[in-house]
């Protein structure tokens, strides 16, 4: 019953598959060619739009990348400064405890 059942299912999809294609093929008037122009040209509008709003949403994560990379930088660049200070005052403090000894 399992092997039925799926051969019922690839049976309905093929079907499914063959009909677009068969709705497509029969276009015979006019009317009917304008329909399907129209309905493909509102799927291309839908999709220019989608992309479109992709794109920006594209966009604006690189600029957000690009501005937690510069801020990343900003940070490296401040702890190397402050690493280079610290490393001053301990050898600064190392000469003054030399000179105590």
């Amino acid at each position: 019953s399992a092997q039925i059942a799926d051969l019922q299912q690839k049976l309905l999809d093929a079907d499914n598959g063959d009909r677009a294609k068969q709705r497509w093929d029969s276009i015979a008037t006019i009317l009917e060619a304008k329909c399907a122009l129209k309905y493909l040209l509102g799927e291309l509008v839908s999709t220019k739009v989608q992309e479109s709003k992709l794109q920006s949403g594209l966009q604006q994560s690189q600029a957000s990348c690009s501005d937690v990379q510069k801020m990343l930088m900003e940070e490296r660049n401040h702890i190397a400064e402050m690493e280079a200070e610290f490393q001053n005052q301990i050898l600064v403090q190392e000469q003054q405890h030399q000179e105590k000894v």
